[in-house]
């Protein structure tokens, strides 16, 4: 018995056999292409597009963390940056294969330098690539191992499409030789409270079928465990697993100030186990799933039926409902606006419904018909709102239509300077953290 350390993810324990993740794919050969330019161009620009659509695809069946993940991955795949550097490579004599190699392992170096999380950012662009030259290649990329019974996962680093899609019946643990608390490994460990250590010395020598117990708490991954340890860990999982299960209790401050706990949801299939898990109310819906991988916006009817599935389980609490959050990382066909240089800081959130409004004016229909069907206390919310016209301008909307509590996201610094003209016309103000972290850091 021995003990590999690293940084637990989580409180979770795990126990069972290692299977390792296959080896990357052979690195692609720096020799001279003897193809038609325009032609390797035609086919790295194809495979790239396909890479995306792959990512899109599979974003488009889960939600949270692991669509946001994925979501980003699909960006990368067509990174104007990286499409550019891809085609003047092709156009000095690199094949397909080896350009995109070349290009997403220069953006990788690149980010690894800037380290922290953007340093961990860099395995995203890996797996793209190994994606892409897969598509090139003709074959499969190298994906998580099949399994008929449970195992620990073991793996350099996991991509964010294995990440995002473990199947929880057989993926027991994670232990990963590289990645930080802030890498994709992390994220989606703790989104689907997969007992994990990432960044374990050691973690390449271990062999398929070596028996771990993986302590998230700890941070230790016990190697040939004996059976009395391997009792003890069986022991403390039930008990997690137990406290996992159980209803979460009031939120509560040490003054004894009561805080409601909201879940946090982008379908309402999740209602029913967070209304079984003790959530107090919704503090975020996000409604993208209605619009995701559809060539027309869903019709008012059918809003309205998502939404009442929704409110019917939170009668008399508040729902809180973000209208759509278009543009940048979640491109609509119809909402198209034209090419944009940077679409981060183009057309985004309320802007893309602005320059849309009967799409706007749809939703809000949809969600006041549900309001008035359901026991709910509704609260609507417009995202990536810049000032206090835009935020004015959605407030006036809503309510002309019937929404009774109209809110706004603050997740651009240009809204946060004016606040105080802002709570002039809004019911409340919700803080996207994320978001206005990396505006306000950039």
């Amino acid at each position: 018995m021995s003990k590999l350390f690293g940084i637990g993810v989580g409180r979770g324990i795990a126990v069972g056999p290692v299977l390792r993740m296959p080896e990357p794919l052979s690195v692609p050969s720096d020799s001279d292409s003897q193809a038609n330019v325009e032609h390797e161009i035609a086919r790295a620009e194809r495979a790239l597009s396909d890479t995306r659509d792959w990512f899109s695809e599979r974003a488009a069946n889960v939600s949270n963390e692991p669509r946001a993940v994925l979501e980003a991955a699909a960006l990368m795949a067509t990174d104007p940056a990286v499409m550019t550097d891809v085609r003047s490579r092709i156009r000095l004599g690199k094949t397909a294969e080896r350009a995109v190699f070349e290009a997403f392992g220069e953006f990788r170096e690149k980010l690894e330098a800037l380290g922290g999380y953007l340093g961990e950012r860099a395995a995203d662009l890996a797996d793209v690539s190994q994606r892409a030259i897969a598509q090139l290649r003709g074959v499969d990329a190298p994906t998580i191992p099949q399994s008929d019974t449970p195992f620990v996962l073991v793996a350099r680093d996991l991509a964010p499409a294995d990440t995002a899609l473990l199947d929880l019946t057989r993926v027991v643990g994670l232990i990963t030789s590289e990645g930080g608390p802030t890498s994709h490994t992390a994220i989606i460990a703790r989104a689907k409270s997969i007992p994990a250590i990432v960044g374990v010395a050691g973690a390449h020598e271990l062999s398929d079928g070596t028996r771990v117990v993986v302590d998230a708490a700890a941070s230790t991954v016990t190697v040939d465990a004996t059976e009395e340890e391997v009792a003890d860990a069986n022991l403390r999982r039930r008990e997690w697993r137990d406290e996992q299960r159980a209803p979460i209790a009031d939120g509560e401050l040490k003054d004894g100030h009561k805080v409601d706990l909201l879940a946090n949801l982008g379908n309402p299939r999740e209602a029913t186990d967070a209304v079984s898990r003790g959530a107090q109310g919704v503090g975020l819906f996000r409604t993208e799933f209605l619009f995701l991988d559809s060539p027309t916006a869903p019709t008012v009817e059918d809003q309205e039926e998502a939404y009442v599935q929704l409110l019917e389980h939170f009668a008399h609490r508040k729902v809180v409902v973000r209208v759509l959050d278009a543009g940048a990382d979640k491109p609509l066909t119809f909402l198209r606006s034209g090419h944009e240089e940077n679409p981060a800081l183009g057309l985004r959130g309320l802007r893309t419904l602005r320059a849309h409004e009967h799409i706007l004016r749809e939703q809000l229909q949809a969600l006041v018909n549900a309001q008035n069907r359901t026991e709910a206390e509704l609260w609507v919310m417009a995202p990536m709102v810049a000032d206090a016209e835009e935020a004015d301008y959605f407030v006036r909307l809503a309510k002309s239509m019937g929404i009774r509590t109209v809110g706004v996201m603050a997740e651009i610094p240009s809204l946060v300077l004016v606040a105080e003209q802002v709570f002039r016309s809004v019911d409340f103000v919700s803080i996207g953290t994320n978001d206005l972290t990396q505006y306000t850091l950039a």
